[in-house]
């Protein structure tokens, strides 16, 4: 890498991101440089790195490349959706902002300190989200932890919304240690795609409260995707109605899984923490 590379720190609710614009030049990491980069203790420290690139697609503003702090390239992330949002419009002067991830094209609208992403039509199919084994209900399938008469998590409810969720239900949020159970489930045989793992308390039939374990970055304050899929699975279980908030960990989020097309309506804040160019010795000598 022969010039400084610059980054914008940014975050949704506490969800927080490297942000590298490669739409005028192409900027090619390596997994080690990814890594460092997202290391919070010797790096800049981040959830995910998000890539900014041009596209061709007719209509779209920008391509979001995702990776989350262990390296590897995801899908789908909402709260960064809503940052990107935000940046293209306030450079563009235009509210709507469409962007294209490896999970499709997403239309965004910024209102201030606000946006609202379409998610797309979630995926309930066994083999879509995916898992290793058919269920033909995905509202609740069979996977425990703890003893087989005693589980103490048991009977998630999966669906994909860009990348794989497993939601398993309790009563009492603050009972069970998500960093205990995490990454055990997260990397548990039933997931081939392995998965993001959320535990939810209803507190009410427009209320939910949240934990939410993300695949490939651990314990998170926020997790975009993991709401929708929450608020989704609620509704197709019958405990919520299909308009509801979400409370994670740093703030809520605002979820509408619309009536009309099924499609997922996200609407949350995000914020924009500093600037920087990022350390040469993070980058060693393969950045391109």
């Amino acid at each position: 890498m022969t010039a400084p590379l610059p980054y914008l720190k940014m975050n949704g609710l506490g969800n927080d991101f490297v942000v590298l614009d490669a739409r005028a030049q192409k900027i090619a990491l390596s997994r080690q440089q990814i890594v460092a980069i997202s290391d919070r203790a010797n790096g800049i420290g981040c959830d995910q790195l998000i890539v900014m690139e041009p596209d061709t697609v007719e209509g779209v503003d920008v391509f979001m490349r995702i990776y989350n702090a262990e390296g590897g390239e995801v899908d789908a992330c909402g709260n960064a959706t809503r940052c990107i949002a935000a940046l293209v419009a306030d450079e563009t002067g235009r509210n709507a902002i469409t962007i294209r991830t490896n999970a499709g094209i997403l239309a965004t609208r910024t209102d201030g300190d606000m946006v609202t992403a379409d998610m797309g039509v979630p995926r309930f199919g066994w083999e879509q989200i995916p898992l290793a084994e058919p269920f033909s209900d995905t509202t609740g399938i069979e996977l425990q932890i703890g003893p087989i008469d005693a589980p103490i998590l048991h009977t998630p409810s999966v669906v994909n919304v860009g990348n794989p969720h497993a939601i398993f239900w309790v009563k009492d949020l603050d009972a069970h240690d998500l960093a205990k159970f995490g990454p055990l489930l997260e990397n548990h045989p039933i997931f081939p795609e392995r998965a993001n793992i959320t535990l939810a308390q209803v507190i009410s039939d427009d209320r939910i409260k949240v934990n939410v374990w993300e695949r490939g970055a651990g314990l998170t304050l926020a997790c975009g995707t993991a709401a929708c899929a929450t608020a989704v699975a609620a509704a197709r279980k019958g405990l919520t109605g299909r308009k509801v908030t979400i409370e994670l960990p740093g703030g809520p989020l605002e979820i509408e899984w619309r009536v009309s097309d099924d499609h997922i309506l996200m609407t949350g804040p995000w914020m924009l923490d500093g600037q920087g160019l990022i350390p040469p010795a993070l980058l060693g000598e393969d950045a391109a």
